[in-house]
Protein backbone atom coordinates (compact mmCIF):
# COMPACT_ATOMS: atom_id res chain seq x y z
CA UNK A 1 0.00 0.00 0.00
CA UNK A 2 1.01 3.44 -0.64
CA UNK A 3 1.76 6.21 2.20
CA UNK A 4 0.06 9.17 -0.64
CA UNK A 5 -2.93 10.05 0.95
CA UNK A 6 -6.43 9.13 -1.32
CA UNK A 7 -7.98 12.96 -0.52
CA UNK A 8 -11.54 10.72 -0.94
CA UNK A 9 -12.94 7.46 -1.67
CA UNK A 10 -11.76 7.58 -5.02
CA UNK A 11 -9.10 10.37 -4.79
CA UNK A 12 -11.30 13.24 -5.50
CA UNK A 13 -8.76 15.62 -3.43
CA UNK A 14 -6.54 14.98 -6.08
CA UNK A 15 -8.57 16.07 -8.90
CA UNK A 16 -9.55 19.60 -7.10
CA UNK A 17 -6.00 19.65 -6.48
CA UNK A 18 -4.94 19.63 -9.96
CA UNK A 19 -7.18 21.39 -11.86
CA UNK A 20 -6.00 24.20 -9.31
CA UNK A 21 -2.48 23.46 -9.99
CA UNK A 22 -2.89 23.83 -14.10
CA UNK A 23 -5.04 27.06 -13.62
CA UNK A 24 -1.96 28.45 -11.47
CA UNK A 25 0.19 27.56 -14.35
CA UNK A 26 -1.68 29.04 -17.23
CA UNK A 27 -2.64 31.90 -14.87
CA UNK A 28 1.29 32.56 -13.94
CA UNK A 29 2.59 32.50 -17.50
CA UNK A 30 0.14 35.70 -18.09
CA UNK A 31 1.21 37.83 -15.04
CA UNK A 32 4.41 36.86 -14.50
CA UNK A 33 5.94 36.33 -17.59
CA UNK A 34 8.79 38.22 -19.40
CA UNK A 35 11.48 37.03 -17.59
CA UNK A 36 14.21 36.26 -20.62
CA UNK A 37 14.88 38.36 -23.88
CA UNK A 38 16.61 38.81 -27.11
CA UNK A 39 17.84 36.45 -29.58
CA UNK A 40 17.82 33.46 -26.31
CA UNK A 41 13.75 34.21 -25.89
CA UNK A 42 13.15 33.06 -29.50
CA UNK A 43 15.24 29.94 -29.09
CA UNK A 44 13.04 29.37 -25.26
CA UNK A 45 9.81 29.84 -26.64
CA UNK A 46 10.78 27.38 -29.95
CA UNK A 47 11.79 24.83 -27.72
CA UNK A 48 8.65 25.80 -25.10
CA UNK A 49 6.09 25.42 -28.15
CA UNK A 50 7.81 22.16 -29.39
CA UNK A 51 7.33 20.75 -25.37
CA UNK A 52 3.41 22.07 -26.01
CA UNK A 53 3.49 20.25 -29.24
CA UNK A 54 4.87 16.90 -27.77
CA UNK A 55 2.42 17.44 -24.54
CA UNK A 56 -0.39 18.36 -26.37
CA UNK A 57 0.50 15.23 -28.89
CA UNK A 58 0.98 12.61 -25.46
CA UNK A 59 -1.90 13.97 -23.73
CA UNK A 60 -4.45 13.48 -26.98
CA UNK A 61 -3.11 10.18 -28.28
CA UNK A 62 -3.48 9.17 -23.96
CA UNK A 63 -7.41 10.29 -24.54
CA UNK A 64 -7.88 8.38 -27.36
CA UNK A 65 -6.29 4.94 -26.35
CA UNK A 66 -8.05 5.24 -23.05
CA UNK A 67 -11.42 5.36 -24.50
CA UNK A 68 -14.06 4.47 -22.18
CA UNK A 69 -11.90 3.76 -19.55
CA UNK A 70 -11.30 7.38 -18.99
CA UNK A 71 -11.72 8.96 -15.14
CA UNK A 72 -11.04 12.16 -13.78
CA UNK A 73 -10.08 10.14 -10.87
CA UNK A 74 -7.25 8.12 -9.78
CA UNK A 75 -9.19 5.47 -8.42
CA UNK A 76 -10.09 3.18 -11.77
CA UNK A 77 -14.16 2.91 -13.00
CA UNK A 78 -15.71 -0.24 -12.18
CA UNK A 79 -16.55 -1.13 -15.91
CA UNK A 80 -12.44 -0.05 -16.76
CA UNK A 81 -10.45 -2.36 -18.85
CA UNK A 82 -6.27 -2.06 -18.51
CA UNK A 83 -5.29 -0.37 -21.45
CA UNK A 84 -1.78 -1.72 -22.43
CA UNK A 85 -1.92 -0.41 -26.50
CA UNK A 86 -1.02 2.40 -28.23
CA UNK A 87 0.95 5.02 -26.17
CA UNK A 88 0.36 3.05 -23.24
CA UNK A 89 2.25 0.79 -24.35
CA UNK A 90 4.88 3.37 -23.99
CA UNK A 91 4.13 4.97 -20.65
CA UNK A 92 1.52 4.40 -18.09
CA UNK A 93 0.19 8.04 -17.30
CA UNK A 94 0.37 9.55 -20.42
CA UNK A 95 -2.24 12.45 -19.90
CA UNK A 96 -0.52 13.63 -16.66
CA UNK A 97 2.89 13.22 -18.68
CA UNK A 98 1.60 15.39 -21.91
CA UNK A 99 0.01 17.37 -18.95
CA UNK A 100 3.41 17.88 -17.28
CA UNK A 101 5.25 18.86 -20.65
CA UNK A 102 2.56 21.12 -21.98
CA UNK A 103 3.33 23.22 -18.69
CA UNK A 104 7.14 23.41 -18.82
CA UNK A 105 5.90 24.11 -22.80
CA UNK A 106 4.35 27.17 -21.51
CA UNK A 107 6.38 28.14 -18.97
CA UNK A 108 9.33 28.72 -21.62
CA UNK A 109 7.19 30.28 -23.94
CA UNK A 110 5.57 32.61 -21.14
CA UNK A 111 9.50 32.96 -20.38
CA UNK A 112 8.12 32.85 -16.52
CA UNK A 113 10.58 31.74 -13.99
CA UNK A 114 7.43 31.12 -11.50
CA UNK A 115 5.64 29.13 -14.28
CA UNK A 116 8.84 26.89 -14.64
CA UNK A 117 8.54 26.10 -10.77
CA UNK A 118 5.00 25.57 -10.60
CA UNK A 119 5.84 23.49 -13.82
CA UNK A 120 8.01 21.35 -11.73
CA UNK A 121 5.91 21.40 -8.58
CA UNK A 122 2.94 19.51 -11.31
CA UNK A 123 5.43 17.35 -12.32
CA UNK A 124 5.87 16.17 -8.61
CA UNK A 125 1.98 16.37 -7.96
CA UNK A 126 1.56 14.12 -10.99
CA UNK A 127 3.95 11.56 -10.07
CA UNK A 128 2.49 11.13 -6.42
CA UNK A 129 -1.17 10.90 -8.18
CA UNK A 130 -0.03 8.42 -10.17
CA UNK A 131 1.75 6.51 -6.80
CA UNK A 132 -1.84 6.35 -5.52
CA UNK A 133 -3.07 5.28 -8.56
CA UNK A 134 -1.01 2.90 -9.00
CA UNK A 135 -1.91 0.89 -6.13
CA UNK A 136 -5.44 0.71 -6.94
CA UNK A 137 -4.68 -0.43 -10.48
CA UNK A 138 -2.46 -3.30 -8.64
CA UNK A 139 -5.60 -4.57 -6.83
CA UNK A 140 -8.18 -4.12 -9.93
CA UNK A 141 -5.55 -5.65 -12.75
CA UNK A 142 -3.70 -9.22 -12.22
CA UNK A 143 -1.41 -8.07 -14.61
CA UNK A 144 -0.55 -4.14 -13.42
CA UNK A 145 2.49 -4.91 -11.59
CA UNK A 146 4.06 -6.80 -15.01
CA UNK A 147 2.93 -3.74 -17.04
CA UNK A 148 4.78 -1.31 -14.58
CA UNK A 149 7.89 -3.06 -15.35
CA UNK A 150 7.54 -3.03 -19.11
CA UNK A 151 6.88 0.78 -19.06
CA UNK A 152 8.11 4.14 -18.07
CA UNK A 153 5.68 6.53 -15.64
CA UNK A 154 5.10 9.72 -17.18
CA UNK A 155 7.49 10.16 -20.33
CA UNK A 156 7.75 7.88 -22.94
CA UNK A 157 11.81 6.28 -22.88
CA UNK A 158 12.38 9.42 -19.95
CA UNK A 159 10.63 8.39 -16.58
Amino acid sequence: MTRVPSLGPRGEGWVALQFLLLALVALSGVVAGGAWSGSLASLVSLAGLALMLGGAALLGRGLMDLGNSLTPLPFPRDDARLVESGVYALVRHPLYGGLTLTAFGWALVSASLLTLLLAGGLLVFFDLKSRLEETWLRQRYAGYADYMRRTRRLLPWVY
